[in-house]
């Protein structure tokens, strides 16, 4: 099948947002146990008769989204890492037409063993969670030990020839919101870009995000006054607002989804481990693909399910509502 023209098959919802960019979910297992996420570790859900999605279903759901213009994917999980065929799944996700860019989302325990693997099968770029530079705080906002283990292995990143690594951060107040000039201090002279995200709500953690939730905008209005300044936005960005300044190789991403107009720019549609396309990640519910990637005779149909739902998608999410959609925790659709 030929590359859609942007006139007939160019993914765009009734708001005129066009959509570039998939995060693709290629498991909800994670070894770690986030306080925002996964407090208490992973638990089956229960699922019987089924399985994530295999390498072949993985590769027609890209070529699909590649063939209407999306030319960015996230791999994401929980731990993405945890599927041992993930190297595969990354040299696959590359070798399709259209796909410019190949991320992860990863916690980063397996970067230093495998990092070099990952960028020869064609992933471009890297996010890690760091939740602190504290080694105690980082074991206690993750339930791991892993904190030089990870750390080693952005080192690792850097070493094998990625020029720029992404850290997330998920910011709660009382914990690590107070840290940001240890952060500044080490992306002085590193080409990280630091990236603070909000606490979101979920609805397995109302009470953390009572308890924890704090605004990025104390953080934007601090970086302003010290002369850090705003980057443009590129077509296949996330959404984050990126600033940059001259006297530090590193940058800083705020994400606020509880900003005004934060949903105005979307640009990124979510694809879970068992096949379900989302279009909000606090949506209501998923769209089941997965009867249209047994064979490669079904994309037509693949891409007609797709732009259908597409036009359903609301203008925004209803955080500001308290109204969480069906999203139990980050892990469940990739974040």
């Amino acid at each position: 099948m030929e590359r859609c023209s942007v006139a007939q098959q160019q993914l765009e919802d009734i708001y005129h947002r066009k959509f570039y960019y998939l995060r693709l979910s290629v498991t909800d297992v994670c070894n770690f146990k986030c306080t925002y996420c996964l407090p208490d570790g992973y638990k089956p859900s229960g699922r019987r008769n089924s399985s994530f999605l295999n390498l072949p279903e993985i590769s027609r759901v890209v070529k699909a989204f590649a063939d209407c213009g999306t030319s960015k994917v996230r791999i994401t999980g929980g731990e993405p890492t945890l599927r041992k065929d993930f190297t595969e799944i990354v040299n696959v996700i590359s070798q399709t037409q259209g796909i410019e860019k190949v991320a992860m989302t990863t916690n980063g325990y397996r970067m230093k063993r495998q990092v070099e693997d990952w960028r020869q099968a064609g992933l471009s770029h890297i996010n890690v969670s760091v939740d602190s530079l504290d080694p105690r705080l980082f074991h206690q906002i993750t339930g791991e030990n892993k904190f030089h283990d990870v750390m080693d292995g952005i080192e690792r990143a850097f070493e094998v020839g990625y020029e720029q690594v992404k850290v997330n951060v998920v910011l709660m107040k009382d914990l690590n919101h107070h840290q940001l000039p240890q952060f500044l201090q080490w992306i002085k002279t590193r080409p990280i870009q630091l990236r603070f995200i909000e606490l979101m709500q979920t609805g397995e953690m109302n009470d953390l995000f009572k308890n924890h939730h704090v605004s990025g905008v104390a953080i934007r209005n601090q970086l302003i006054a010290n002369g850090w300044l705003l980057k443009p936005r590129g077509q296949s960005d996330g959404p984050a607002q990126v600033f940059y300044h001259p006297d530090y190789l590193g940058e800083i991403g705020l994400i606020m989804p509880y900003e005004k107009d934060f949903c105005e720019t979307c640009n990124r549609l979510r694809v879970s481990a068992m096949g379900k396309l989302h279009l909000c990640l606090f949506g209501e519910h998923g769209v089941d693909l997965r009867d249209l990637l047994e064979d490669d005779t079904q994309e037509a149909q693949l891409i007609e399910r797709i732009q259908h739902h597409l036009q359903t998608k609301k203008v925004s999410h209803f955080l500001h509502d308290g109204n969480t959609g069906m999203t139990p925790h980050l892990a469940s659709i990739g974040g």
